[in-house]
């Protein structure tokens, strides 16, 4: 994996839109049916807005009727992290890219085998690169 990305509150806020910032940065969720690519079909490598990291190939993704984009698994298990969240009374599982530290969304058990995952990734924190393969 790439080195480690770091850069300060400030530099964040100049390079992400407000939207990005309030999702990546601050833990944020967009409402369900309003990202870019929660019923996008294109084919490519879906990465970090914030660091560009390889995190998803589209081959993964799938509808899971949640209103956000939702894949299989990860391009590689090295590019994403998992943390425990406990915030709105409830303990999930968050999904965090492992380069920059972004908060990408959540990951379920109850997506497709053979993985039975559920990434259900929030369309802010990551950028389409069409075309490309993991």
């Amino acid at each position: 994996m790439d080195d480690k990305v770091q850069r300060s509150e400030e530099e964040w806020k100049k390079m992400l839109t407000p939207e990005q910032y309030q999702v990546c940065r601050k833990k944020g969720t967009e409402r369900a049916f309003t990202g870019l690519y929660h019923d996008c079909k294109k084919p490519g490598i879906y990465q970090c807005c914030c660091c560009g990291n390889d995190l998803f190939d589209a081959k993964t993704k799938f509808d899971s009727g949640t209103g956000w984009p939702s894949f299989s698994e990860p391009v590689r298990d090295d590019r994403i992290r998992h943390e425990t969240d406990r915030s709105r009374m409830m303990k999930r599982t968050e999904v965090v890219c492992r380069r920059c530290d972004a908060h990408l969304g959540h990951v379920f058990d109850d997506g497709p085998a053979p993985t039975h995952k559920r990434y259900c990734i929030n369309s802010m924190s990551l950028k389409l690169k069409e075309g490309t393969r993991g």
